[in-house]
């Protein structure tokens, strides 16, 4: 692919910064413009990653004739509104996951671009990621016979913020279920499907949002494991049991550059050493779809979003009930 894709990015803060870093290595990836609500801070931004132009508004962003694809880097509150500006403008949109807030969000948002026939996808980055595609390769082959068993989570210790931070505050769209929650039940999506059955538990903070939150997930044949919080440091090592073997993701597995086959004793070692911070291979991906003209990517559809969504409207309906 020889063309480079025009990119904006909507929204600056952190996520933003790590994105941008990957996105300027992209060699099929052109930065065209930012912007933000804070001038300087959108001056700072392009500044700091070369980008063409800088914006202290985004519909000016949305209605740029250079950008084909804007990525949306907002607070999950925000997603919907500025992904819709986005699509109603014309552009194809990449937005940082949760999709929505909720699936009547994302179906909006869905349709939306189905009438604009513009691309849309979630950024779950971790679809992308090249172990975690080696391990469901594995899971293909039947390398560890049938998987009968995930364990997966995503923690770390941030209880020390304050009660505005956007994992506490409820109207920001906190809580670790919609923020690193998606990516346990992500994995077990990815892996078994849909479940027959989600049990589920939490633990809350003051404001009301969920701090940790452990999931069981039954399947007809399997079940897996899942835990989000951010009431305790880990490893974040996840792994899948078969009736043959086990994979074991390294490590902060939603980002894993080594991943393990173990069968009868003998372990063997896949590893895919990666610069930057891993969203050059989504990034690649909305490339590749925009290149070759299509909607939505094979590898995270809108379906496989909305999926996900409804899996994580059940652990509400279910932690909300405690």
């Amino acid at each position: 692919m020889s063309k480079k894709i025009k990119w904006g990015i909507a929204g600056l803060g952190n996520i933003a910064r790590k994105f941008a870093r990957d996105l300027i290595g992209a060699p099929q990836a052109e930065l065209i413009a930012v912007a933000s609500s804070d001038i300087d801070r959108a001056k700072a931004f392009q500044s700091e990653f070369d980008a063409q132009k800088a914006y202290d508004n985004y519909e000016d962003l949305y209605h740029d004739p250079e950008i084909e694809v804007i990525y949306i880097a907002s607070l999950n509150q925000n997603h919907k509104s500025m992904s819709l500006a986005a699509l109603q403008a014309g552009k194809g949109v990449l937005c940082e996951k949760p999709l929505g807030v909720n699936t009547k969000e994302m179906q909006e948002m869905i349709a939306l671009a189905q009438k604009q026939n513009c691309f849309l996808m979630e950024a779950l980055w971790s679809r992308f990621n090249p172990a975690i595609r080696k391990a469901k390769q594995w899971v293909e082959e039947g390398q560890i016979g049938d998987p009968k068993f995930l364990f997966a989570e995503f923690s770390f210790y941030r209880l020390n913020v304050e009660s505005s931070h956007r994992l506490l505050d409820p109207k920001k769209g906190g809580g670790v279920l919609l923020d690193i929650g998606v990516y346990p039940l992500f994995l077990a999506y990815l892996i078994f499907g849909k479940p027959k059955n989600i049990a589920a538990q939490s633990l809350f903070a003051n404001t009301g949002v969920d701090v940790q939150t452990s999931m069981i997930l039954q399947y007809e044949n399997a079940q897996a494991i899942l835990y989000c919080g951010i009431a305790n440091e880990s490893d974040n090592n996840a792994k899948l049991g078969g009736t043959e073997g086990e994979i074991l993701l390294h490590g902060f597995w939603h980002n894993t550059q080594k991943v393990s086959l173990t069968q009868c004793g003998k372990t063997i070692h896949a590893e895919f050493p990666s610069t930057g911070n891993g969203y050059i291979y989504e990034i690649n991906e909305v490339n590749r779809c925009i290149a070759s003209g299509k909607k939505e990517s094979e590898l995270w559809s809108h379906n496989d979003a909305l999926e996900l969504g409804r899996m994580v409207e059940e652990v509400f309906d279910k932690i909300r009930q405690k």
